[in-house]
């Protein structure tokens, strides 16, 4: 089969020469003019290179790479651009970009350079080469066991932070486990709190770490399309089913499947994936062949599921099924000792991105940071330390680089009721807090919505649809406001 291209730039005249040039070399060309469109493509197609420009409207070339690698896929990325963005386009390079061609090029520039990533050594949790394009196809079995990684990267994390001591035990019993993948994993925990991390560990110390981890957010995609995208379809099976298409549990191999708000699925769908976690094998929508499944399936939730379980929205049969091994996350409020492993391991994941030398937090600073109840957990200290290290890029870190709310040790809009009754009562629900975080990076960033985009680590699109919302509520009449505030 021919490799399949994805070409991004929001140039029409350069799009269409791309694509007419690679299209008479035999290649599948498929081209998108932002990057949201980008992402969408491959999330529902496996691309074997991704050629895109670094300047981007909303979701830039760069955030295009990270996307990708953050979902385990090592699809070669070359990036286009000008001589301006030269040493942007060599960091790029530093978070796995293949290469970068300055513009303006030559067709047959970009003409090598494609054959040459394609001929190119992929790494994907071991290396894997590739000499023809054939062998860039997804794997219908898993690869040969290889020995679980049990120092890798994320279970060096966990094992490094004294609060997940009890998670850490339990995934080392899990990679010495000799049922292998037939176990599957139920992780539970507040939102934010590291389940993404926690999963990814499990896929290290698992016999099937040199094949894939493939996830998806069961929150975020229509429940009509979640099943295509887990089972895959023939072409056919639907209206939009132009051609076939291999889901989750195909291209995992032996690798691990993660279903990311596993308690957001819908009913029907349910059904359908217990059968398949039972028998171990499925069938594509639209598809009359069975494939076995070889993959470890870990599922995540921040909702008490036995809550659901009595209002009748997640089947009792499937969580027992899926919770095999259960594993509780700790909330970081109730583990502030593990503050100063994240707060390091992030300022050195963003020194090495961005090029810059801070120091590690000192000790009167991180005991300010420990008072701080941190309701957006891990994922909130990750995302205010970006925005410090993009906005200040300081040599160390300083009380002045965080904002008066996190300095108080409470959220901004705590009223004095909330305090006297008691830390706990305190805490915003996590929508507020995301809401504070979006207004608060918006005036950091002097309301540049693009930049305040990429240091939340959302889309240009997904900020705009929040603000929208927070505008509407904002306008509702006041009866509104208070029947919403008493419920």
């Amino acid at each position: 089969m021919n490799a399949r291209i994805l070409i991004v730039d929001d140039e029409a005249t350069i799009r269409s020469s791309l694509q007419e040039s690679l299209l008479n070399e035999d290649y599948e060309v498929d081209v998108a003019e932002s990057g949201e469109e980008a992402l969408a493509k491959c999330h529902g197609t496996l691309f074997d290179l991704v050629v895109t420009d670094l300047k981007l409207p909303g979701v830039s070339g760069l955030e295009i790479l990270q996307a990708l690698r953050n979902q385990g896929k090592m699809t070669p990325v070359i990036m286009m651009t000008a001589y301006g963005d030269v040493d942007t386009a060599v960091s790029a390079m530093r978070l796995g970009a293949y290469d970068f061609i300055p513009k303006p090029f030559k067709l047959g520039t970009i003409k090598k350079q494609v054959r040459s990533a394609l001929r190119a050594t992929v790494t994907v949790a071991g290396e894997v080469s590739v000499q023809d394009e054939s062998e860039l196809r997804p794997r219908k079995k898993s690869s040969p066991r290889a020995t679980p990684d049990v120092n890798g990267r994320y279970m060096q994390m966990i094992r490094s932070c004294p609060g997940l001591e009890k998670v850490a035990g339990i995934l080392e019993k899990v990679g010495g486990s000799r049922s292998g993948n037939d176990t599957s994993i139920l992780i539970q925990g507040e939102s934010g709190a590291g389940k993404e991390i926690i999963a990814r560990a499990v896929h290290e110390v698992s016999l099937g770490a040199a094949d894939r981890f493939m996830e998806i957010n069961c929150a975020a995609v229509p429940e009509t399309l979640l099943e295509s995208e887990l089972f895959g379809h023939e072409k056919g099976a639907f209206t939009d089913a132009k051609t076939r298409k291999e889901g989750l549990f195909e291209l995992a191999g032996g690798g691990t499947i993660f279903l990311d708000e596993i308690g957001e699925m819908g009913i029907l769908l349910q059904s359908r994936l217990l059968r398949v976690l039972e028998n171990r094998r499925f069938r594509r929508v639209g598809g009359k062949d069975d494939f076995e499944i070889d993959a470890r399936i870990v599922a995540a939730t921040n909702l008490k599921l036995s809550d659901a379980i009595e209002a009748g929205t997640f089947r009792n049969d499937l969580y027992y099924r899926l919770q095999v091994v259960e594993i509780e996350v700790p909330a970081l409020r109730e583990r502030p000792q593990d503050l100063e492993v994240l707060t390091n391991a992030f300022l050195r994941e963003f020194n090495t991105q961005m090029g810059l030398q801070c120091e590690p937090v000192d000790a009167a600073l991180l005991e300010t940071l420990q008072k701080y109840p941190w309701p957006g957990n891990v994922r909130e200290l990750r995302n205010a330390l970006k925005r410090i290290m993009i906005l200040e890029e300081p040599n160390r870190l300083e009380e002045k680089h965080f904002p008066s709310h996190i300095l108080a040790g409470r959220n901004p809009r705590t009223s004095s009721a909330q305090v006297a009754a008691g830390p706990s009562a305190g805490l915003l629900p996590l929508s507020e807090v995301e809401k504070m975080q979006i207004l608060y990076t918006l005036e950091m960033t002097e309301n540049n919505k693009s930049k305040a985009a990429r240091i939340l680590g959302i889309s240009r699109q997904t900020l705009r649809e929040k603000l929208r919302i927070y505008e509407e509520a904002e306008n509702q009449p006041p009866e509104l406001k208070a029947e919403e505030a008493e419920s």
